[in-house]
């Protein structure tokens, strides 16, 4: 072979793998700019508004990749599934319902779905509300499904294995997020073994002297105190009251008891026919605690029902400013109904 043909054909070889180096740069360079850049969306999609994208479980990549396209984005489905594949992360996009906003990038799209970062919405189960309640909020709530629509509150105990149990007081009022379109029911269930715990902790701080035999009679003395409380620093106090005339065997005497046992027929107004007509919520007719909850109690009135203060108080009335008057005779309470309530001095 002649020197000349050699060293060319060497020139020749480094050009090409010189140019081979400067299309893989380039190639490179191109892929790197495009998975950070905005993915385009299609004409017909609102300014600023997020693409809703369902991924069912068992879905595979490219039909994920496919489904990105149909949400509204202006890609090419194949090269999205080749990104996803040449990540190494194609089989770890969770399934779920997304809102992806406009201006997200390949690689953050790849991220949101490999952490499964759903679209959440939220809804607040408040203290003292009584399950009725409980189940408009849910009706209300934004894109959750309404599996409990239909049912009665004994079919939803029984879904969530609890048959047989009443389903009053036993969600534990709080805050809880969910991704769109989950079951009314999957909150429930959520708030229902939160309850549980909260119960389960309280009960086992509860005082030596107690006279509560259980945790569930635990939930029924705390959704009292939590709807005589006008004040947070007076449950304990309250609790006290309830305590001492369940020891003494004395009648509860509590209002909202009487008002949940008429239910739909209390019209805000409580009158003596409705404290002497005998019910199994009346406290004025009949002696120890009602047999079931009478509201969702939250966390301070369940501790202050175990740990309630040590008082010899067995009376107590409102005096007007949310707080209340304690008195340990029915004399000294008496002149307090006068004074608070009646306008007396």
């Amino acid at each position: 072979m002649m020197p000349g043909f050699f060293h060319t054909g060497c020139r020749v070889v480094r050009r090409f793998l010189a140019l081979v180096l400067l299309i893989v740069i380039a190639v490179g360079a191109v892929a790197a700019w495009w998975l950070q850049a905005p993915l385009p969306v299609r004409a017909d999609v609102p300014a600023g508004q997020p693409l809703e994208l369902e991924i069912e479980p068992g879905t595979t990549p490219r039909s994920v990749a496919r489904a990105v396209v149909r949400s509204g984005m202006a890609t090419d489905a194949d090269v999205l599934f080749l990104w996803f594949r040449l990540s190494g992360k194609d089989r770890e996009i969770k399934a779920g319902n997304y809102e992806i906003p406009q201006g997200t990038s390949p690689y953050a799209l790849l991220q949101k779905l490999v952490r499964g970062e759903e679209a959440l919405r939220a809804v607040t189960l408040v203290e003292g509300w009584t399950f009725r309640q409980v189940r408009q909020a849910l009706a209300r709530a934004e894109q959750l499904k309404p599996d409990s629509q239909g049912l009665s509150d004994a079919d939803i105990m029984e879904r969530l294995g609890r048959a047989g149990v009443p389903a009053e007081g036993r969600f534990f009022p709080d805050t809880y997020t969910y991704a769109k379109g989950s079951s009314d029911i999957a909150v429930l269930r959520r708030a229902l073994h939160a309850m549980d715990r909260r119960l389960d902790a309280a009960w086992a701080q509860r005082a030596p002297d107690t006279p509560l035999q259980s945790a569930d009679q635990a939930l029924i003395l705390a959704s009292i105190v939590e709807k005589e409380t006008g004040r947070a620093e007076d449950r304990a106090q309250i609790a006290g009251v309830f305590s001492n005339r369940l020891r003494v065997g004395m009648l509860l005497q509590t209002d909202p008891t009487v008002i949940y046992g008429l239910g739909e027929k209390f019209d805000g107004n409580l009158r003596r026919r409705d404290l002497t007509a005998d019910t199994p919520y009346n406290t004025y007719t009949r002696v120890g605690l009602p047999p079931t909850p009478i509201a969702m109690p939250g966390k301070a009135a369940l501790l202050a029902a175990v740990q309630p203060a040590p008082t010899k108080a067995l009376y107590f009335v409102a005096r007007g400013d949310g707080s209340s008057h304690f008195s340990s005779t029915l004399q000294d309470h008496n002149r307090a109904v006068n004074r608070y309530q009646r306008g007396q001095k």
